[in-house]
């Protein structure tokens, strides 16, 4: 392949939420670590690492850029189910828990 038959994105961004970091392009649907709110609210994300906006145009922030990215929250699910099982043998301790993360799923409206 030629570096000109390779297709990339114009415009998207690099934000943190939750103590993880996500990408972000406009329409694109994101499972998030859990925020509070019903379906449909508006949310605004300030923490902006990285912005690229156009071929040649990229906004790297020390720390954050100052634009915002705004998105919509879609609605809130539970992640799957995940066992956490203790075991200390020749003691007869056996601990089985279960576990289920909550997460939002945002829709990025514009960067």
């Amino acid at each position: 392949m030629k570096a000109k038959e390779i297709q990339g994105f114009d415009r998207y961004a690099i934000f943190q939420t939750g103590g993880k970091q996500y990408q972000a392009l406009e329409g694109k649907t994101i499972a998030v670590e859990k925020i509070e709110g019903e379906a449909g609210t508006p949310i605004e994300f300030k923490e902006v690492l990285l912005k690229k906006s156009g071929e040649d145009q990229v906004e790297i922030g020390t720390p954050f850029v100052k634009s915002t990215i705004k998105a919509s929250i879609v609605k809130q699910i539970k992640g799957p189910k995940l066992i956490v099982f203790k075991f200390k043998r020749r003691k007869k301790v056996r601990v089985k828990k279960g576990h289920r993360q909550p997460h939002t799923v945002i829709r990025i409206e514009s960067i």
